[in-house]
């Protein structure tokens, strides 16, 4: 394929070339499909979920439920990736390695977030969310407005449903945010 593809570089014009790959490789059916399908995988090293990263990158995102250290920051400094459903949660659902590793599941995060969170379902610690950003004091971050909550959970491809998810919701998350996560690299590549 290498070969194939660097033969028909050098032989047309470039910019030619590239459009027919990408009318050919990157139709809505790639997008809407085949990236959603490709993000269902538990492997951290997955080439899409690097892509997902840049884009995060790129886009100046801050980490999950950050208010102000970005992603860029936290990759920088080897923070940490966790997970949105908390895997202690996920495993005392009895759910596998490979079901509780989702890269859909998983975000950067500060660990002192991540500690407080715990093992605490979604709907759990997301409304104590609401309850901080309606002056309940600070409890998970710094983020204490309700809009900066809804912008944070956009930039890191959270589904709005969040709110009311526990362990029966968890499939539906991960299908929801993979949607997100597509669109997101999608985006990124097309302001390249």
């Amino acid at each position: 394929m290498f070969d194939f593809d660097m033969k028909n570089v050098s032989s047309k014009d470039f910019e030619e070339y590239l459009k027919s790959v990408e009318n050919a490789d990157l139709s809505d059916a790639f997008w809407d499909a085949a990236l959603v399908q490709n993000l269902n995988t538990s492997v951290s090293s997955s080439p899409n979920f690097n892509v997902y990263l840049a884009a995060q990158v790129k886009s100046n995102d801050k980490g999950f439920l950050s208010k102000d250290i970005t992603v860029k920051d936290l990759i920088s400094h080897r923070g940490d990736i966790h997970h949105v459903f908390p895997r202690d949660y996920l495993k005392k659902n009895s759910l596998k390695r490979g079901e509780y590793n989702q890269i859909a599941n998983y975000v950067y995060m500060q660990s002192e977030i991540n500690v407080q969170i715990g093992n605490k379902a979604p709907n759990g610690y997301f409304n104590e969310l609401k309850d901080q950003c309606n002056g309940a004091g600070l409890k998970y971050g710094g983020i204490d407005k309700f809009q900066s909550l809804e912008d944070n959970l956009m930039m890191n491809c959270i589904p709005d449903t969040i709110f009311s998810m526990d362990i029966g919701n968890y499939d539906e998350f991960l299908t929801q945010r993979r949607v997100l996560m597509a669109e997101k690299i999608r985006d990124y590549y097309y302001s390249l």
